[in-house]
């Protein structure tokens, strides 16, 4: 299959989070994050910047459970089916209306597992972008006005991607020297040292280049917008102008 443009895919996650978004339905999310993990097990390219999606997922699903916690034992009571009793624990007067524990009802519960769906969608929606879209491609296609922005931005997304490749290699390298286990701190030295080495790297290909010396822009095959890539934005505007007639 072709690859698609590389606005394609975050047109398609700005309108499917705008969809989510508007619904404020666990469902959609839910369905959303489903939508996101099938297409990028479809179409992903075997590179370190696909592997953001699976790591914006687990870190969806860190924040689901503290956002539970947080939202059982800390905020304001929500009369419902009682389902457990936490200790109480005495705050200031001039906080009235907060507390931390008492008792925990079904309607609090869900209520906190709702608003963490709605988070969790939103991140693996834009993990699923940085994912299916590379990020030299899309920086070819970044105007000559903010192409500085695009730059920036192009290295801090490939920041994470290249991040965790780097923390998979260490660990394959202790376990293979007999360290089965291997600990953060045996893991933090290498990761810092192969992270500046990368970024001198960086900054002499950058400069050999000649990075800033010219404002002109060059176009080596320029890519088109394809019959596809208005398929797949189609498909999110149809998502998100059901989710605003419906909700």
């Amino acid at each position: 299959m072709k690859s698609l443009h590389p606005l394609t895919w975050w047109i398609w996650s700005l309108l499917i989070v705008g969809a989510v978004i508007a619904t404020n339905s666990a469902w959609v999310a839910g369905f959303a994050i489903a939508v996101a993990a099938i297409s990028v097990l479809k179409f992903a390219e075997d590179a370190p910047w696909a592997k953001s999606f699976w790591f914006s997922l687990r870190l969806g699903a860190i924040i689901l459970v503290i956002r539970t916690v947080v939202g059982v034992l800390i905020g304001v009571p929500i009369p419902g089916t009682k389902l457990f009793s936490v200790p109480i624990l005495p705050l200031p007067s001039w906080i009235a209306g907060i507390r931390i524990g008492g008792v925990v009802t079904q309607e609090r519960l869900l209520s906190s597992i709702h608003e963490g769906l709605i988070i969790i969608a939103v991140i693996c929606l834009f993990g699923a972008a940085v994912s299916l879209t590379s990020p030299h491609k899309l920086l070819r296609v970044t105007p000559v006005v903010i192409y500085e922005f695009g730059v920036a931005t192009v290295i801090a997304t490939s920041a994470l991607p290249q991040l965790v490749q780097s923390v998979g290699r260490i660990r394959r390298a202790r376990t293979l020297r007999g360290d089965e286990n291997p600990s953060w701190r045996s893991i933090a030295i290498p990761l810092l040292e192969d992270s500046l080495s990368r970024s001198l790297e960086l900054a002499a290909a950058m400069d050999s280049r000649g990075y800033g010396v010219s404002r002109k822009r060059s176009r080596y095959r320029p890519i088109h917008w394809q019959q596809i890539d208005s398929a797949v934005v189609a498909s999110a505007l149809v998502a998100l102008a059901l989710a605003l007639v419906l909700r």
